[in-house]
């Protein structure tokens, strides 16, 4: 029931008519988190011929709490745009309720614009079978001198399909003001001495709208131990 007012507070705080600015296209999260982990990451989305990199280093300082830090750069990944920190607590055991919970902050400033970003996210994960699907639900506040101050919200779905280890299908759905995606991913992992593994994630998210991008590419790759 907790998890249940935790998610009707953070909709309610989404205005009907707002969605997030710019293209609502990036990572689904999953609700979980590894003790003792630490992880390098890289993700790009291009689109329309314009990249975006984030260069991540994160690590579990509890079996519940996971932090990570990103540099983000785009088009040629020379020039740092913005820095980024990131929180993620997961709520519930696996299996312990119906679907599986977390909660995501972050904090993130532009480095050449005096613009700031706090998102909060709201994860869900439910298990069918081989079938899991998941719900990332963002509200999101930017403000500064160089920016009016707004609330924005942005939806992230995916259901994906446990076909193996090395290899899963998904499907995946965004929404936002200027996004409306859908479109396939694989992932997959690949193991490694210990507790070594390499995380795979590629994408193609197709445009349902004119205000989105007919075609874009998301590539996540990360590197746990």
């Amino acid at each position: 029931m907790k998890h249940k007012a935790i998610l009707g507070l953070l909709l309610s705080t989404i205005l009907p008519s707002a969605y997030a600015d710019g293209s609502a296209i990036d990572k689904v999260y999953h609700p979980y988190v590894q003790a003792t982990e630490t992880e390098i990451e890289w993700r790009m989305i291009s689109a329309d011929g314009v990249q975006k990199h984030r260069f991540g280093l994160g690590k579990s300082l509890t079996d519940r709490l996971f932090v990570e830090a990103y540099l983000i750069a785009n088009d040629d990944a020379k020039d740092i745009e913005a820095v980024e920190i990131e929180a993620k607590w997961q709520l519930t055991e696996q299996g312990e309720y119906a679907a599986d919970w977390a909660v995501i902050i972050e904090l993130e400033k532009e480095r050449h614009h005096d613009i700031w970003e706090f998102a909060t996210g709201l994860v869900a994960a439910k298990e069918w079978g081989r079938w899991v699907g998941t719900a990332n639900v963002w509200a999101i506040y930017e403000w500064g001198d160089d920016k009016e101050a707004e609330l924005e919200s942005e939806l992230a779905l995916q259901a994906r399909y446990r076909y193996s280890r090395y290899f899963e299908p998904a499907i995946e759905f965004y929404s936002g003001k200027e996004t409306r995606g859908l479109g396939p991913v694989v992932m997959g992992d690949i193991k490694l001495s210990g507790r070594k593994k390499i995380h795979w994630e590629l994408g193609t998210i197709i445009g349902l709208d004119s205000n989105t991008a007919d075609n874009t590419w998301r590539l996540l790759t990360e590197f746990e131990f």
